[in-house]
């Protein structure tokens, strides 16, 4: 547990949504290319047990499931490479269209029905239609899980805060290169939405 969850955690899954954040080979498995930096923390954690349990709550409550995924043209014509992040993606050739690194792991995998939002930036919302696709649904909570916690999983969740969905962080569904990096965005988040571990999201489901 985090002790930093809500206390009365409840949920519509009428107008609940999942966002799962780069849950791709290149960027949380052992042989992937940014493995040297999460790989540790995602397995010595379980984290990808832990979201697979998220998302298979919210397919049960049938909550709206989003996959977020970076992925780039050869050549990376569309990255823009402002910081070191995106300079490392370039120099490493890694999130390629196409390749294995870049398609989601096994594990959570999008559904035929589930929609794929595929971004350059460091937010999901950042050039895609990841909003709209919200507000037809008339979401107004968004559940984050993925990698890096300090990095996209918080780009992501501040822009979802900045867009007036109230937004909560699956502690133990998210990590970052080390656990230090993971809590304090947590901490800081607490100003912004809040945090829940993934045990604690079935019994916050409404149901009829």
């Amino acid at each position: 547990m985090t002790g930093r969850s809500s206390p009365r955690l409840s949920l519509d899954p009428e107008t609940t949504a999942l966002v799962n954040v780069h849950w791709q080979r290149d960027i949380v498995t052992r042989d992937g290319a940014f493995g040297p930096f999460f790989a540790n923390e995602v397995e010595t954690r379980n984290v990808v047990k832990h979201a697979a349990q998220v998302l298979a709550v919210a397919r049960d409550h049938g909550a709206m499931v989003v996959h977020a995924r970076a992925a780039f043209r050869p050549g990376y014509p569309e990255l823009i490479r402002n910081c070191a992040l995106y300079e490392q993606v370039a120099a490493s050739q890694c999130l390629q269209e196409g390749t294995p690194g870049a398609e989601i792991i096994p594990e959570l995998t999008a559904r035929a029905d589930e929609p794929v939002v595929t971004h350059g930036r460091i937010s999901a919302f950042q050039g895609t239609e990841l909003d709209l696709m919200l507000r037809a649904r008339g979401i107004t909570h968004v559940l984050v899980t993925g990698v890096a916690t300090n990095v996209t999983v918080e780009g992501t969740a501040r822009d979802a805060v900045g867009l007036g969905y109230r937004t909560i962080l699956v502690a133990d569904a998210c990590s970052a290169a080390d656990h230090a990096a993971h809590e304090a965005t947590l901490a800081t988040f607490q100003l912004l939405g809040s945090t829940a571990d993934s045990d604690e999201l079935a019994p916050a489901f409404k149901r009829d």
